[in-house]
């Protein structure tokens, strides 16, 4: 049976392989789920300059989802999405699972079709789908650590809720920390304090909004 660390060495070379045919705007990136904490959990790159991260950097929004299990399925192929310095990506993102079915890593690629789009109607073979039509975009960030990805997160329950958080109702605070509880937010180490100062409320009043909208109590032993 292979190790662990046989596994990853073979990811690694995996990785290297796909990059290195795809070239410089072919971003491969590992993922270790399971022995990594979720601030560290990128293993191996390859062309990071595509998103601007490295070795021991934080996994994206999407991943949060999977591990809280928001998004039973996780796989997705040939979406769309785009970094804050405006590059267009094809993403893959596979999830590698063990026996019981729990997701222990991730490879994800991130091709910039940037260039290749600019380039015009020739060449709508390679960035469309098979019929050419547009793939699905999906909002996907690419920080580098988790306080940052936080705050996207953050951002993103008030824009759902479509007003700044001191204006918020209670109901509005209730669906503000729901988007974040399906989003994976609260699965982000010593996350509590930050998100009970956006909000404007207290731990105590957090950790009671969190036991309302959810089936069973909250436990905040790592929030």
């Amino acid at each position: 049976m292979e190790s662990v660390a046989d596994e990853e060495k073979f990811l690694e070379s995996l990785a290297r392989g796909i990059a290195y045919i795809f070239g410089p705007n072919c971003e491969v990136v590992i993922h270790d789920l399971k022995g990594q904490p979720y601030e560290h959990s990128i293993v191996a790159i390859e062309n990071g300059g595509v998103t601007g991260r490295e070795v021991g950097d934080c996994g994206t929004n999407l991943g949060l989802e999977v591990i809280r299990g928001t998004d039973v399925n996780g796989d997705k192929y040939g979406y769309i999405t785009r970094t804050k310095d405006g590059k267009i990506l094809r993403s893959s993102s596979v999830y590698i699972r063990n026996a019981l079915h729990q997701v222990v890593g991730a490879v994800c690629i991130n091709f910039d079709t940037t260039l290749l789009l600019h380039a015009g109607e020739a060449i709508k073979a390679i960035t469309g789908d098979k019929q050419n039509s547009q793939p699905k975009e999906i909002e996907e960030s690419f920080p580098k650590n988790v306080s940052e990805l936080l705050e996207t997160l953050l951002q993103q329950s008030a824009d759902y809720i479509g007003k700044p958080a001191p204006l918020m109702t209670k109901e509005d605070k209730l669906k503000g920390l729901t988007f974040l509880d399906e989003k994976g937010a609260l699965l982000i180490k010593k996350s509590g304090d930050r998100i009970a100062r956006f909000y404007g409320i207290s731990k105590y009043t957090l950790y009671a909004y969190l036991d309302e909208i959810r089936e069973t109590p909250f436990s905040s032993e790592s929030f």
